[in-house]
């Protein structure tokens, strides 16, 4: 019976003794997302007023044919990302990622001459506050968001074809319906998305596999960020 109970305590420990590993683990991955998510949401928006703030610039983009280039990149590099980062190292992963935010920035640039600088920035940090508490949610709830999954997806496949309608109708109210939708939809990717990130951290992984994770993970809430940020912009954003 002794040798029982030593058995016993020697396997709880162990248990415990991976588990913390596992949170550690965990909580270094989460951040390193993060941390990415971050750096590219910051190069983007330099980018964007450097490039706002030229003239020489803002006429080579916006007033030719390469504002459709420039509009179109991102989705490019969006599925070199998704399709192709199984092939790439760590550092062409990287790369990309940079070079993604990097023409997002080119692309975001057009806010600034739309918008108010302003509002640009009320808009950002209502944005920051309210994906830092639906990330946190998706975090720390103990309640299963992969049934919210098919439902946001619905959701948004309906956004990009209402957005892709108006652009020919150009509705005002259709715009609004669209911006409304896309903020329920966009919180709420953030929370179920947050949580898949989270799900699929193994910390067997080789440090060059974690890294391509933290890259996609990163990938994934920044495009939740902005197209929330998109959509708040268009319904608290002032003009100019």
């Amino acid at each position: 019976m002794a040798f029982q109970s030593q058995d016993h305590t020697v396997l709880n420990t162990g248990a415990r003794s991976a588990a913390a590993s596992m949170d550690m683990g965990l909580r270094a991955y989460m951040l390193r997302v993060y941390n990415y998510m971050a750096s590219g949401l910051a190069l983007t928006g330099i980018v964007a007023m450097l490039t706002a703030s030229s003239e020489t610039m803002v006429n080579a983009i916006f007033g030719t044919g390469l504002s459709w280039v420039v509009m179109l990149a991102p989705l490019a590099f969006i599925l070199v990302l998704s399709f192709g980062i199984h092939k790439m190292k760590s550092s062409t992963a990287q790369l990309v990622f940079w070079m993604f935010a990097t023409v997002m920035g080119l692309s975001m640039a057009s806010i600034f001459l739309a918008f108010t600088g302003e509002s640009i920035a009320r808009v950002f940090f209502i944005t920051a506050g309210t994906f830092a508490g639906m990330s946190l949610y998706g975090y720390t709830t103990k309640r299963d968001l992969s049934g919210m999954g098919s439902f946001l997806m619905m959701g948004l496949i309906g956004i990009i074809i209402a957005s892709i309608v108006n652009i020919f109708l150009d509705s005002t109210a259709l715009q609004f319906v669209v911006s409304v939708i896309g903020v329920l939809v966009f919180v709420g990717l953030t929370a179920y998305d947050t949580q898949r990130i989270k799900s699929i951290y193994s910390a067997l992984d080789a440090s060059d596999v974690a890294t391509k994770k933290a890259i996609m993970g990163a990938l994934t809430l920044y495009l939740d960020f902005i197209n929330l940020f998109m959509m708040l912009l268009q319904l608290f954003g002032k003009r100019e």
